[in-house]
Formats: structure tokens, C-alpha cells, sequence
């Protein structure tokens, strides 16, 4: 198994709130991989003492445990399970009713002699590559589907940058996050059961012949600055590595540092890129 990862913060004055890790199960056979991208909440009360990257450390690596150690879970209900923990362990502390409660997006992978497992979450992607030379985005588009007032809120903070349109966007967004009627989008927080809305499937082993999990930091080079599609941006990293792709969105970044060309909600962000190349199954 072939893997490489980078995870660079968008701010170095501020701690990375990505997370990427990947493991080779003892048996040598298979493998697992996980990406997180923390939700960095509004300055105020998070109801939380602890913080985004103290969530993401502690999710992300009982995912990864649970994935690699119990293929007898689906991805889902490792998710669930981590989910679970993590809660537990600050449940006695912190607040997490509050909406702002520490959470994250989420992309997973597993992968054995039979099957590829994939579970998204959010908008982080995974893209596979297969054996034809195909590039099969797996994504959860539910954040990409706000509604038209959302949406017009959105391009309001962003065409006047004034601190109050920006707040009634927040405000809008987060009364769409792991709304319980189901209207809007999911991120992995204190409640479990949020892995049953995760995006799940799989494919034969012997169709994949690589994976790449990106935060949406990274992603950027795609969806923000359009300077490829996915095959493209595929196709990058694979010639090149990781560090170039960041490299690239950096680069776009400084090119337009308040966001006139291309509006986003953050000058710079945290990015993450985690390439796995399986192993020929047997």
C-alpha cells in the first residue's frame, strides 16, 4: 500500500483543525483511511472547554481504530460508535446541546481483497480512481443545496464584507446544521445517530485502484478557483504528490486576498490531501 498526505493549517497563528491519518491492519491485508475537517465555530461559547482540534483528534483516531480493528462494523455504526465516545468524554464537562458544539465533516475509507467501503459526510470529498482511469466523485452535496434565502444571505456577506451580514449568514447556516426535520446538511457532532445521513457504498476491490480524501480547504482548487475538474485534479496529485495541489490553492489564495474573483468565507483554509494506493488484491 502506497500513501501520502499533507495537511497544512490556513492560518500558521492558528491551530490546524483538519485531522488525516491512515492504517495497514496487522494482517497486512487491506487498509483504512480517515479525513476530518473541523467546523470552526463564531468567536463566543461553544458550550465546549475543550475545542475543535481536541474533537477532531479524539474522533478521528477512534474512527480509524474501530475501522481498521472491526470489519464486522459497517463504516456508518464506526462512526456512530466513535461518535459515542468522544461524547462520553466530555459529556460530564461541556455543553453538547449547544449548536456549536465541537464537530466535523467526515470521509472515510476501508478496503479489503473483496470490496472498497466509502462513507462522506459533509463537504469533504473522496474520489476514486478506477482501474479504466475513471475519476467517481463520492460526495454529500447537502451544504452545496442551501436554500435560496441562505444562498442570497451568503452572497450578501460576501459582496459587503460588513460583520453584521456575515453574523445572519452564521445564524442562517447553523439553523440548517443537523436540523432535525431533515431541510439541511450533517456534520458528525455529539449525536450519533447523524451517521445514518452519512453518504455510504462500496465497490469491488478489483475496480479501485486508488483513493483521494480532501478537506474542502483543498478542494478549493476545484470548486473555488475551477482550474481542473476532478480527473484533473486527480490526475495532479498523482503525477505530482500532495504538496503541490496545497501548494496551488495557496497560490490562488494570494492571487485574490480579499475574494473578489472568487468569494469564499475564509481567505486561507486549512487543507488536507491523503492519497492511498492499495495494494494489487490477490
Amino acid at each position: 500500500m502506497h500513501i501520502e498526505m499533507i495537511t497544512e493549517p490556513g492560518d500558521p497563528q492558528r491551530p490546524n483543525e483538519d485531522y488525516a491519518s491512515a492504517a495497514l491492519p496487522a494482517s497486512g491485508t487491506g487498509g483504512a483511511l480517515v479525513v476530518l475537517d473541523g467546523v470552526t465555530p463564531p468567536i463566543g461559547d461553544d458550550g465546549c472547554r475543550h475545542g475543535v482540534p481536541w474533537f477532531v483528534a479524539r474522533l478521528g483516531g477512534s474512527l480509524l481504530e474501530l475501522i481498521g480493528s472491526r470489519p464486522d462494523m459497517t463504516l456508518a455504526a464506526c462512526l456512530s460508535s466513535s461518535l459515542e465516545r468522544v461524547a462520553v468524554g466530555h459529556s460530564a464537562t461541556c455543553d453538547l446541546s449547544h449548536p456549536r458544539t465541537p464537530q466535523a465533516t467526515v470521509v472515510a475509507a476501508r478496503w479489503g481483497d473483496e470490496r472498497v467501503e466509502h462513507l462522506v459526510l459533509s463537504d469533504s470529498s473522496l474520489l476514486l480512481e478506477t482501474t479504466t482511469g475513471a475519476v467517481l466523485p463520492v460526495l454529500d452535496g447537502r451544504l452545496s443545496e442551501l436554500p435560496p434565502h441562505v444562498r442570497a444571505l451568503r452572497d450578501q456577506a460576501r459582496s459587503t464584507g460588513a460583520p453584521e451580514d456575515r453574523a445572519q449568514y452564521v445564524r442562517a447556516v447553523e439553523a440548517l446544521r443537523n436540523a432535525p426535520d431533515g431541510s439541511g446538511f450533517y456534520t458528525a457532532a455529539a449525536d450519533p445517530s447523524v451517521a445514518e445521513r452519512a453518504v455510504t457504498g462500496s465497490h469491488p476491490r478489483g475496480e479501485v485502484r486508488a483513493l483521494l480524501a480532501l478537506t474542502d480547504g483543498a478542494t478549493r482548487w476545484r470548486d473555488t478557483f475551477h482550474l481542473g475538474d476532478w480527473a484533473d485534479l486527480f490526475e495532479l496529485v498523482r503525477r505530482e504528490g500532495p504538496r503541490p495541489l496545497v501548494a496551488a490553492v495557496r497560490s490562488a489564495e494570494n492571487a485574490d486576498p480579499h475574494g473578489t474573483a472568487h468569494p469564499r468565507g475564509k481567505r486561507h483554509d486549512d487543507a488536507t490531501v491523503l492519497l492511498a494506493v492499495p495494494a494489487d488484491p490477490a
